[in-house]
């Protein structure tokens, strides 16, 4: 390694060459940022080529990498994982000599942050000599806090040359513990990986706070560690890295200082923002709607869910392969269209395209299946009811209270993805087949239309639609309303509807409950302790028996709304 340079070393004399392996001699002193000897010979060696040069020194003070910049900048090699690990500094610092007399660089930072270094110094210079010292390093931040102005790292007041006493060594150690504190190897023992939320919009904070809680829940779902949440402000997303490149620069400071390996947008992006903001960050990034197919696909059992799933990633991805443009076709013909056939780009789409097309044709025969099966019930005479509502509200442990089943459930959103049916008899002797549904979600991407597809034929189908909310959720009255939109739009609002506020046992303010429940004729329920179960029984035996009087959410039903003491 002594003898060996790293950067841009075209042009380099050999007497360049020589003084430069030279630096691999000197030594820092633990108290010393960088040792004198070796900051004076950087700073001459820079001045006397018109380039930037660097050190990387190790713990103990030896010269492990030298590295030739040019004029503005300087390269950093490949320096391995040295130290590096969660809660853990990279073992080195990076000290290099500025020749415009400018300070740390947002460069010099995102180094900083992205590599874990120990610290960065820039030496400015004076007549070809040391004139001040311009240190930054990384603080602890506390993982899961919400970004806004948070910095990652501490810029210290310039020092004059030669640096006065300053425990480098000492101080290092001290964040290290402060940092392998603060920031865990990781909050979730199953985590796949670590990332950070980041919303985007005109929303006030309240608002961004809120949709940031759901998708910090989607991330839990996906087995994602949140290691923190950024926020901004801002009337339209930019086209090309969503937040602007000023900002994004921080985010990527604050995902480094974390650990995290991931950035995952609130919205939707499109592809050219997809592009950019990977391009800027070299980081994982990942939208909501992304999230909710990685979610649909890591729980899809039946054949049905898994193919709905594979053709909704397919339809997501299609604009988004990337390649050659489509103005480089060789599919058009004439002038640019001569070459030997198809390129990858369009060979991948062709496929795609293909792919969707068979897929969409065999969801077609198991749409038909499905009819006939429903076809059946109502030739029998079977009343139906079906369970709808937001995602992770208690519907299936709603089904197996009232039918004493047990399908699956757990407190995750999406823990259902198709639907199950179940045969009750109420208790004035009617039967009745219960359905289980997917659950909603606000903003429902239209690539996962189809993933509901079959929730909506049982909606459409069913003579009672039972909506089920969570009572103890801080925000059921909008959840509500993003199903009672979702149904508007399908065509099912006039469906016969009865309220179910379940999960009362968890209720802290019942007065509240109380009056929604009162508001919108709702039922409440719960399916720890069965209270309301029986009462759930006979209203649905009502609705049933007298389809034709419809118990609407909007409180004009035709039963009188009976309070769950």
């Amino acid at each position: 390694m002594a003898d060996k340079l790293f950067g841009n070393l075209d042009g380099l004399a050999a007497l360049e060459r020589d003084g430069l392996q030279r630096l691999y001699t000197y030594q820092t002193p633990p108290e010393r940022i960088v040792g004198d000897t070796l900051g004076q010979r950087m700073t001459a060696l820079a001045h006397a080529m018109g380039r930037q040069i660097g050190v990387l020194v190790d713990r103990r003070g030896h010269v492990s990498h030298v590295i030739v910049g040019d004029g503005s900048q300087i390269f950093l090699p490949d320096v391995g994982r040295l130290r590096a690990s969660k809660g853990r500094l990279r073992g080195v610092r990076l000290v290099h000599v500025h020749l415009k007399g400018e300070g740390l660089t947002d460069d010099d930072l995102t180094d900083l942050a992205r590599l874990g270094l120990d610290l960065v110094c820039a030496i400015t210079m004076s007549s070809g000599r040391p004139h001040e010292l311009h240190v930054a390093h990384i603080v602890p931040t506390r993982v899961g806090e919400l970004v806004r102005d948070v910095r990652p790292y501490e810029v210290l007041a310039p020092m004059p040359w030669p640096a006065a006493f300053w425990p480098a060594l000492e101080i290092i150690t001290d964040l290290e513990g402060q940092l392998a504190r603060v920031r865990p190897a990781t909050r979730m023992a199953d985590a796949r990986e670590s990332a950070l939320l980041v919303h985007v919009g005109p929303e006030s904070h309240v608002e961004a706070d809120d949709r940031l809680d759901e998708l910090a829940e989607l991330a839990r779902t996906a087995r994602v560690d949140v290691l923190g949440r950024v926020v901004q402000r801002r009337r339209q997303p930019d086209r090309d890295t969503v937040l602007g490149s000023g900002r994004l620069k921080e985010v990527v400071l604050e995902a480094m200082s974390t650990d995290a390996g991931m950035l995952i947008f609130d919205h939707e992006l499109t592809p050219a923002q997809m592009r950019g903001v990977a391009r800027e960050t070299e980081m994982k990034v990942l939208d909501r709607t992304q999230l909710i197919l990685d979610i649909f696909a890591s729980r899809a059992r039946s054949r049905d869910g898994k193919i709905k799933v594979e053709l909704a990633q397919l339809k997501y991805n299609l604009p988004r392969l990337s390649g050659r443009s489509d103005a480089m076709s060789r599919l058009a013909g004439g002038i640019g269209g001569v070459g030997p056939g198809e390129t990858k780009l369009e060979v991948d789409r062709r496929r795609a395209r293909e792919r969707i097309h068979k897929l969409g044709q065999q969801l077609k025969r198991m749409a038909k299946g499905r009819q006939t099966r429903r076809g059946r019930r109502n030739r029998a005479g079977v009343a139906t009811a079906c369970l709808v509502g937001y995602t992770n509200v208690g519907k299936s442990s709603l089904l197996n209270a009232l039918c004493k089943s047990e399908i699956f459930t757990e407190n995750l959103l999406f823990a259902t993805l198709s639907p199950t049916s179940r045969r009750i008899r109420l208790p004035g002797g009617t039967e009745c087949v219960l359905t289980d549904t997917v659950g909603f979600i606000r903003d429902l991407p239209t690539e996962l239309l189809g993933a509901f597809e079959a929730t909506l034929e049982e909606a459409h189908e069913a003579d009672v639609l039972i909506l089920v909310a969570d009572a103890s959720h801080p925000r059921v009255e909008a959840q509500l309303k993003s199903v009672d939109r979702i149904l508007q739009d399908h065509e099912l609002a006039d469906k016969p509807q009865l309220l179910v506020l379940n999960k009362i046992d968890a209720v802290t303010d019942f007065a509240a409950v109380r009056d929604l429940g009162r508001h919108r004729r709702g039922q409440l329920t719960s399916t720890i302790d069965r209270r309301g179960i029986r009462e759930l029984m006979e209203r649905l035996e009502q609705l049933l028996q007298r389809p034709s009087r419809h118990e609407s959410s909007d409180g004009h039903g035709a039963e009188a709304w009976s309070p769950l003491d």
